[in-house]
């Protein structure tokens, strides 16, 4: 049983260069249907990288984002271990 999706113009182009390109690389004619077929196996076998996709904030940072958020720390000069900061956190 087919169901009709609705996607927008810019959309409905990708899929077409998609089949097109499909045709130009394999020989093979493939529908449309088939194409979102296998995009949604392939988002289901990676379904925590595809959920992901749809988060507002990407891990891991970028490295601009890393610079960014090193930008206000500083080197001591002191060694701290970690016994030292468990101390300090926990008491």
């Amino acid at each position: 049983m087919a169901t009709a999706v609705k996607m927008d113009e810019d959309s409905k182009s990708i899929l077409e260069e998609l089949q097109a390109e499909i045709k130009l690389r394999t020989g093979q004619k493939v529908t449309q249907q088939e194409i979102m077929a296998n995009l949604l196996e392939d988002a289901y076998e990676s379904k925590s990288e595809f959920v992901d996709s749809f988060r507002e904030t990407k891990v891991p940072l970028s490295e601009a984002e890393i610079e960014r958020m090193n930008e206000g720390t500083f080197d001591s000069g002191t060694e701290t271990r970690e016994e030292d900061i468990d101390d300090i956190l926990y008491g």
